[in-house]
């Protein structure tokens, strides 16, 4: 049997209904019957219309397996959400439960072991400002407000990728709700098979509860952008790709074509306005007081860059805390539709092909198009890594557009996928699954081997795959 033939089939449950789950549960529980709907099934990507049968915010791990053996009862799915930044692809939620993770919010540092163990619902911002009081950081996005579970369970580049690797290959212990209903711990020791699964094979097994992961003693890092005028974007572009072919694994950055929208909110400078940009940080602590003189290094190292002349260059020494300004995600929920895929390479006929649908001679909708330059430590597999231990490819490439109308989602997907298929000689045999904004056939994703054990692994833990997820393996 399949995991599709064996997925559960029922009749729409009324919102009455789910009074006997509210009866078994602290958290709270919401229908389409309450007024606070539309607020509680709202995902982060405002483009995501969520309707499920119920959102339910639980306070616990306790809280968590009632839900998931509710569902299982009632032959409902379950869907996992911290934020919902990748709500996309989540499709339509008929016949699920919502789980909304957010007062799963514990943070408990160990500064002596250089762990940290976070809930759920927490946000990458929140454990930054934790682990800055005891001059540590963890491998953290770009996004503050990114949850730190989906994005562990996906992989996890950061600005510290090509010096240290993938986030998840630094995770220790992931504490969980099988799809069955059964508390778990899984580690290196304990329900190994999971713990290989949860590491970059998604959510599709069970419903997290908490993570442990490791840390690192880093106050200071070389950090900041440059940004030109989009006029100067093949020069810029070409450039930055040059740079980074035998560059240090101590760099991680990445080259952008941003066009700012007239926002109020947006400093005057920038709002209304097109730039090639440069962002990256540069690893100058070892863990032995080197940082002064590892500053010089790195500015030596940004010094061809540099040398182009930027009209506006913020690169400098800064708090490593301070990590998530410098690419400048949105600080808040809003519509968007966007995809990305790995390439092998950036020969002079992709850079031609990008600026071409998104340089400064384009219209286009996007609102930029990310590339991100991997390799390196995130190349090396991990020792006793997960399912995605390291990245293929040397590049990472995002496009994305704010789509606040049906007419502008439309013209975005357009875009997007435009940009996906004229760099499509240069993709890697399979794409980095936090990347992927739509639906994606799990061979694009993961190795034959690796999905097997997937699949697998959802057949043992989620037998009646009551849990869904962005990404499904079938």
């Amino acid at each position: 049997m399949t995991i599709a033939e064996s997925s559960p089939v029922a009749a729409p449950l009324a919102p009455e209904a789910f009074a006997a789950l509210a009866a078994r549960i602290d958290g709270t529980i919401t229908t389409p019957i309450d007024a606070e709907w539309d607020t509680a099934r709202q995902a982060w990507n405002l483009s995501a219309d969520q309707r499920p049968d119920a959102v339910v915010a639980p306070s616990s791990a306790a809280d968590v397996r009632a839900t998931l053996l509710f569902a299982n009862e009632h032959g409902l799915r379950a869907v996992a959400q911290g934020t919902g930044h990748l709500a996309g692809p989540l499709g339509d939620l008929a016949d699920s439960i919502l789980v909304r993770t957010t007062a799963l919010s514990s943070i408990e540092v160990d500064a002596t072991a250089l762990t940290v163990r976070v809930g759920s619902g927490v946000l990458w911002g929140d454990v930054t400002a934790a682990l800055a009081e005891h001059g540590l950081i963890a491998l953290a996005g770009s996004a503050p407000d990114v949850g730190v579970a989906g994005y562990l369970l996906g992989g996890g580049v950061s600005w510290f990728g090509r010096s240290l690797g993938l986030a998840t290959s630094h995770v220790t212990t992931i504490e969980v709700v099988s799809g069955g209903g059964r508390m778990l711990r899984a580690s290196a020791t304990e329900e190994s098979e999971l713990f290989y699964a949860l590491r970059g094979g998604g959510g599709n097994y069970g419903i997290v509860t908490a993570i442990t992961f490791r840390v690192f003693a880093v106050r200071d890092v070389y950090a900041g952008m440059l940004m030109f005028p989009l006029e100067r974007a093949e020069e810029v572009f070409s450039a930055w790709e040059l740079w980074t072919r035998d560059l240090d694994d101590s760099a991680t950055s990445c080259f952008r074509l941003l066009r700012l929208p007239p926002l109020p909110e947006l400093p005057e400078f920038l709002r209304g306005q097109s730039f090639a940009v440069i962002d990256g940080a540069i690893a100058i602590e070892q863990g032995d007081g080197s940082g002064p003189e590892r500053s010089a290094e790195a500015a030596a190292l940004l010094a061809p860059l540099r040398a182009l002349g930027a009209a506006i260059d913020t690169f400098g020494v800064m708090p490593a805390s301070r990590l998530g300004e410098i690419h400048m995600d949105p600080p808040g929920p809003v519509p968007g539709v966007g995809d990305g895929i790995t390439l092998d390479e950036l020969p002079r006929a992709a850079i031609d092909a990008v600026l071409e649908l998104a340089g400064p001679d384009a219209a286009t909708p996007l609102l930029a198009i990310d590339i991100r330059h991997v390799g390196g430590q995130l190349a090396v597999p991990a020792a006793d890594g997960g399912a995605v231990n390291s990245l293929p490819g040397r590049y990472l490439l995002y496009a994305v557009g704010i789509t606040p109308t049906a007419e502008a989602a439309v013209a975005v997907r357009s875009a997007t996928q435009a940009v996906l298929e004229a760099v499509a000689p240069w993709r890697s045999a399979t794409d980095y699954i936090n990347f992927r904004e739509v639906s994606a056939a799990p061979e694009r994703l993961y190795r034959t081997d690796t999905l097997a054990r997937l699949r697998a692994a959802k057949r043992s833990y989620d037998p009646n795959n009551t849990i869904r997820s962005a990404h499904p393996l079938d």
